[in-house]
């Protein structure tokens, strides 16, 4: 079994600290802005005979937006990679942060041996980004789609009066 040097493993912590960081608040202001603009086109169309279509093309694009979100994570990382000079092709960089965060790790893509640990990391960082984006999802149902049946079930009270 390989030992790891303690050296390798405090820069690995050093460099990742700091990307967890900064991904999970562009992710955060990512939902934020997501929220922001979905409420309110939810708003406009809460009153609309046909909101299931129209939920269905806002949870589409919500989704679309929530995997750009995703994306730009994953190049942050890809970014530091090549920086750190773990990956030497920016688009190879990039194939192997996705797979690092989403934990598919598919490819035959390694790091330098010196920044695997980061790698890691990265799979941990992108399990609190998926979580995030899940609960995000999830609550985005729960207000929204009850929202829609209040104003109907309202109606339905008042015609048995």
């Amino acid at each position: 079994m390989q030992e790891i040097d303690p050296g390798i493993w405090d820069a690995s912590w050093l460099w990742a600290l700091p990307l967890i960081a900064v991904t999970v608040v562009i992710h955060v202001f990512g939902l934020g802005v997501i929220d922001e603009n979905v409420e309110r086109i939810a708003a406009l169309m809460r009153h609309r005979r046909r909101f299931t279509p129209i939920f269905a093309l806002i949870m589409g694009v919500t989704v679309t937006l929530a995997t750009l979100l995703h994306g730009l994570e994953a190049t942050v990382w890809a970014a530091a990679y090549r920086m750190l000079g773990a990956l030497r092709d920016s688009r190879l960089a990039i194939l192997y942060s996705l797979n690092a965060m989403t934990s598919y790790g598919h490819t035959s893509i390694a790091l330098e041996r010196h920044w695997q640990l980061m790698g890691a990391l990265e799979a941990l960082n992108g399990w609190l980004l998926f979580g995030l984006t899940t609960a995000f999802l999830f609550a985005m149902i729960q207000r929204i789609w009850p929202a829609r049946r209040a104003p109907r079930m309202r109606r339905q009270t008042e015609d048995v009066r």
